[in-house]
């Protein structure tokens, strides 16, 4: 019996669940905490696309991540101009602060990490092809933390 009657929102409440699960597990277990980890890292990820691509990624999200990934969506602003890691970590941190405490490393491989797992081969690349050098040397440091918590 579906929990929701449509079988297409228990399947998006299912791989959310999962997805919160998996960024809950290396910052902490609050939901609330994972949910804006998420959105946050998904938002600067998004602005720092070019617009198609971002479109693209959107397409890949579970149903109710994309809402949240499409939430205050402004693409005549596409892409940002944010180029370094400093940078894109220091934007997340300041959207994460009004929660406790997070490191925003951490947020930020916590979700590129979910993004790897669950997502193609092929999109990642894509994803990763159009960031700044910069910015891609902080999905490989999610990508490397993650074969290193997998080997433990």
């Amino acid at each position: 019996m579906s929990a929701t009657g449509l079988d297409v929102f228990d399947k998006t409440l299912q791989t959310t669940n999962i997805w919160l699960g998996e960024i809950m597990e290396r910052l902490g277990p609050d939901r609330q905490v994972a949910w804006k980890v998420l959105s946050t890292v998904l938002h600067k990820l998004r602005d720092r696309l070019p617009l198609e691509l971002a479109a693209h990624l959107g397409a890949q999200l579970p149903l109710l991540v994309r809402g949240v990934y499409y939430d205050q969506f402004s693409p005549g602003r596409q892409p940002s101009d944010c180029r370094t890691p400093e940078e894109f970590t220091a934007e997340v941190a300041e959207w994460l602060s009004d929660i406790r405490p997070v490191d925003p490393d951490e947020a930020v491989a916590a979700v590129f990490g979910v993004l790897s797992r669950h997502l193609s081969d092929g999109q990642i690349a894509k994803v990763r092809g159009a960031l700044p050098k910069g910015l891609r040397m902080l999905w490989d440091g999610a990508d490397a933390r993650m074969l290193a918590d997998a080997g433990a």
